[in-house]
């Protein structure tokens, strides 16, 4: 699964990356090292012309829910079934998106107690998980749009730390995820892929990090 990650690039960066030609109105970035579910994340959509920068509350709310509890389950949605399941089928249809990132935590399981890791791109730029995305209306008539994370299998990097991992989407995949008029089920799957191993690192920090509450650079230091 996915339940952590961090963003810490500035705006310009994030424009530049993602060829973003709308941002959301009062649209403010701070460093963020430790985004947990429920929050709001930096996310991109295409409205069929251009990438708009926006923001996303973080666990999919499907436009058919009753309320919004339904999203605390549905932070991450299974590569292997996201064209099958109810709460993700349509989105993943109509309704794909990149969400931000530039490493994320997974929490190994030894010595009767889990370790926290950060987990990034060698390289360490940004990349984009692959994302879902719907809108849900309250019987007031308040809008709020929300997002869940693909996950997959793990690579090899991850085995000896969880079974799962993020779908971190190639470079050159990311205009055919983001494009609304595509809907080839069966070549979208084919991009939902672990990411290569080789390409990633990662390395053990604090458990000061387990709470959500801490989102300061102490969270990303090795230990």
């Amino acid at each position: 699964m996915c339940g952590r990650f961090t963003l810490i690039a500035d705006m310009d960066l994030i424009v530049h990356r993602f060829k973003i030609a709308y941002l959301s109105d009062g649209l403010q970035l701070l460093p963020r090292y430790n985004i947990a579910p429920s929050q709001q994340v930096l996310a991109v959509v295409n409205d069929g012309e251009k990438n708009r920068l926006g923001q996303l509350r973080w666990g999919l709310i499907p436009s058919w829910a009753k309320d919004t509890r339904i999203g605390n389950k549905l932070i991450n949605a299974r590569a292997e079934t996201v064209d099958e399941k109810a709460s993700f089928r349509r989105s993943f249809a109509r309704r794909r998106c990149l969400i931000l990132a530039d490493s994320f935590y997974e929490w190994k399981q030894g010595d009767g107690k889990k370790m926290p890791f950060r987990i990034r791109l060698k390289s360490g730029e940004l990349f984009a998980f692959a994302g879902l995305w719907d809108r849900w209306v309250s019987p007031e008539g308040e809008a709020v749009y929300s997002c869940t994370i693909v996950t997959t299998s793990a690579n090899a990097l991850m085995t000896d730390i969880h079974g799962r991992m993020p779908v971190i989407l190639q470079r050159e995949d990311e205009e055919v995820w983001l494009d609304r008029g595509y809907d080839e089920s069966d070549d979208l799957k084919q991009l939902l892929q672990p990411y290569p191993a080789e390409q990633m690192e990662a390395y053990e920090v604090s458990p000061f990090v387990n709470s959500p509450r801490n989102d300061t650079p102490e969270c990303i230091e090795r230990v």
